[in-house]
């Protein structure tokens, strides 16, 4: 490519692309880790072409590579092996890239929000930009919301008390005092917006512009509809936009009532020298990457705004790239043909023409541009397929007999999420044995209101003497230890009897004897003063903060509560609901990678005691869902591996399922369950009555406004309608199998020996090469 710089030239040759046919320049490399030394090579090299230029960089997990790769670069840039990598790469190696006279753009701000959180972007391009990469502050134009002037010289908190700012007073009539100085305030954000507007364009705009993408396609925070002659301003968000920005924030209820400031796509390429890149990473990014480089340059499409600029570029991951054309026809025209291409190639087709599997006839076949790659097409070829998804059907009602199951989760709800309809039916079989283990203590996922709402409650409980265990003269001496699977029994039981006041003390029971174990309170005035102080913390800390360590263990255990009530629904006992809490989930914006010490070996003494001959697995693909996944997917490869080194395990097998975040495409599936209404049901039952910390859905998925259990619903849901298009409604309806008859959903994974599992470990391994 013609406008390839020295460095994306030696990227694009070794990503083995050999035909573009998108509306702007792509380049692929093979994992996220490389994306970032890619992208830290690419900015080192307009650096030292730019010394005093103007970059604007990305904050969040997406340049998390990119961030220390550059730090790492610039520290060690006198190496030698740093310098071997540059100058393999086509960057001179004379004169080390000074930072320090760069002009630095903030991209975008959460408003209102105060500079000093954590978890704001001001703090963020502080913490690993202006002081990671060495950059001068004096040259950086920050979006600092409490320096932007508001009415009568009053603060943020003073103007919009409720932290709320209603964009409606730009047209509207104030019909208050406050309404008025808030109007004023509005008209005055949007006058500095301009100000800082023109300040970029008096610099000559962006030189460097990175950014990462969201679900919407956004870049900054230009949602989907954003006009491409944007400019920065303040602006509402839209609900996926504001899905994604709920870890931030420390809630839906949050994101969803704040603005935010942006810069604006024309902005972005205002400069017409600018180099834009755009980097994504995992497969659930790839349908918006594709519409971005495919589609003609729409609103609908933020990111289309790139197709103009020389320097427009998007760097992803292979699987970020999957679903572009030229991506598809490298899978089907590469390589050796399997039956698993037919398969996908089928199954699109009926999904594209909307045509049951029977209806397809071979003129339809050989016009398709897949399809008619299929070796010895014949009219037999439909029907190949309609029998290898029925037998992944039969395989799916197979009940299992004397099986050790141990069913691993990442975090507390994937299990169920992912696979609740298939276990349901094996916890049936008395000669089963089950284990149900989370690796990860899941605390994020909890909210200070939720805490703060149960700790209320136990505190009310104890006022009115309804906590009769604290009244054993030996409970906060060892009694707090026991009877765990009654404060399960307890609990269920009011599920039962329909009594809520009784299940959020069967709650507080359980709550109380984690504090007593965390803390080691010695009576009842200790265990009052700890919730009085909990309170008090979480009470005065700011939405979204990163909680105390002690916060986080006691916000852990309700999640591993939650988990024991939804398999005690089943006879599971505590006992056999582990909880590993592993080491490399801390909460800080960029996780650590697993360990083996720490993160490995508490897996390899659970295979060693459990001995399973089944262990199911989140098998989703890198970046398509939150990192834990994958870290934790790491680990379990690891154990396996080292527990395949002291005994022979040639007999387990494997289970890999996905759930909300990301999905099997039905070739890729080797087994499909059946789930009836009764399965369905179940799970929005189990889910709503136990995960009580996850009802109001605070930290969504983009996809749906609304609990996990209704997401995996509807997907289940569709996947029975993807294989209906190729099987036919009949077949179902028809069936002489009960299961089958009374299937309204469908779900999809993977089973593999430890030999294919372990040859897909190896490649988690590459997957990571290049990170830290």
């Amino acid at each position: 490519m013609k406008n390839f710089s020295p460095v994306e030239k030696k990227f694009f040759k070794l990503s083995g692309v050999d035909i573009m046919t998108t509306r702007m320049p792509y380049i692929t490399v093979d994992n996220f880790p490389k994306l970032g030394l890619f992208t830290a090579l690419r900015f080192i090299e307009w650096v030292l072409q730019n010394p005093y230029g103007v970059i604007s960089l990305p904050t969040g997990k997406t340049p998390e590579h990119f961030i220390k790769w550059t730090q790492h670069i610039i520290k060690d840039w006198e190496s030698e092996k740093i310098k071997n990598l540059c100058s393999s790469y086509g960057i001179p190696t004379h004169k080390k890239p000074d930072l320090g006279d760069l002009k630095f753009v903030q991209i975008d701000e959460f408003y209102p929000i105060k500079s000093q959180q954590e978890n704001s972007f001001a703090w963020y391009v502080k913490e690993f930009y202006i002081k990671g990469f060495g950059l001068n502050p004096d040259n950086a134009l920050i979006i600092n919301a409490e320096q932007i002037p508001l009415a009568d010289g009053g603060s943020f908190e003073e103007i919009f008390p409720e932290l709320k700012v209603d964009l409606t007073l730009r047209y509207r009539h104030a019909n208050t005092t406050i309404e008025r100085k808030q109007q004023e305030s509005i008209l005055m954000i949007d006058d500095w917006c301009s100000a800082y507007e023109q300040k970029i364009r008096d610099m000559g705009g962006i030189g460097f512009f990175l950014g990462g993408i969201g679900p919407d396609g956004h870049i900054a925070f230009n949602t989907r509809g954003s006009d491409h002659y944007s400019t920065t301003r303040l602006t509402e968000t839209n609900f996926e936009t504001q899905a994604v920005a709920a870890g931030d924030l420390g809630g839906i209820e949050i994101s969803k009532n704040r603005l935010v400031i942006t810069i604006g796509l024309q902005t972005i390429t205002y400069n017409p020298n600018a180099v834009a890149i755009i980097i994504a990473a995992g497969e659930a990014k790839a349908m918006v990457v594709k519409n971005s480089l495919e589609q003609e340059a729409s609103n609908q499409y933020p990111a289309s705004v790139l197709h103009h600029l020389k320097n427009g570029r998007f760097y992803l991951t292979k699987s970020a790239a999957s679903k572009l054309n030229d991506s598809i026809t490298d899978y089907y025209k590469k390589g050796k043909w399997t039956f698993e291409k037919t398969q996908r190639a089928i199954i699109d087709l009926c999904v594209k023409n909307d045509i049951y599997g029977h209806h397809i006839t071979m003129k339809d076949l050989k016009s398709d541009e897949w399809c008619s790659l299929i070796p010895d097409l014949n009219e037999n070829t439909v029907n190949e397929v309609i029998v290898s998804f029925k037998e992944k059907i039969q395989k799916g009602i197979k009940t299992e007999e004397n099986q050790t199951y141990y069913h691993t989760g990442p975090h507390h709800d994937d299990i169920m999420l992912g696979i609740f309809p298939h276990i349901s039916h094996e916890l049936r079989g008395a000669s089963n044995k089950f284990t149900f283990s989370i690796l990860t203590s899941g605390f994020t996922a909890v909210t200070n209101k939720f805490i703060i709402s149960i700790l209320a409650d136990a505190k009310g409980f104890i006022s009115e003497g309804l906590i009769q265990m604290l009244k054993y003269p030996d409970f906060f001496v060892s009694g707090y230890q026991f009877k765990r699977d009654k404060d399960v029994y307890h609990y269920l039981n009011k599920v039962a009897s329909g009594e809520p006041k009784q299940r959020r003390r069967g709650l507080s029971h359980r709550v109380i004897r984690d504090m007593v174990d965390l803390y080691q309170m010695k009576n009842k005035k200790e265990l009052v003063a700890k919730i009085d102080e909990i309170l008090h913390i979480l009470e005065n800390s700011y939405d979204g903060e990163k909680n105390p360590k002690d916060i986080q263990l006691l916000k852990g255990r309700i999640r591993e509560f939650e988990e024991e009530l939804v398999w005690a629904h089943f006879g599971v006992q505590v006992k056999n609901v582990k909880h590993l809490r592993l080491g490399f989930y801390t909460g800080a914006i960029f996780t650590e990678q697993p360990e083996r010490s720490r993160d490995v070996l508490p897996i390899l003494e659970e295979f060693r005691r459990v001995k399973p001959s089944i262990i199911s697995l989140a098998l989703d693909p890198e970046g398509s869902g939150p990192d834990t996944h994958y870290k934790v997917l790491q680990a379990i490869a690891d154990a396996v591996r080292l527990w395949s080194e002291e005994t022979d395990i040639s007999k387990v097998k494997i289970v890999g399922y996905r759930n909300v975040w990301y999905q099997f495409h039905p070739a890729d599936a080797e087994v499909i369950v059946p789930v009836s209404l009764n399965s369905l049901s179940s799970l929005d039952n189990a889910f709503t009555n136990c995960y009580l910390s996850q009802v109001d859905a605070s930290f969504p998925s983009y996809r749906l406004d609304g609990k996990f259990s209704q997401l995996a619903q509807q997907i289940w849901i569709d996947q029975l309608k993807q294989i209906q298009l190729l099987l036919g409604k009949n077949y179902f309806y028809e069936n002489d199998q009960p299961r089958l008859r009374g299937s309204h959903g469908l779900v999809f994974y993977k089973e593999m020996d430890v030999k294919t599992f372990l040859s897909q470990a190896r490649e988690l391994e590459k997957s990571m090469e290049g990170s830290f």
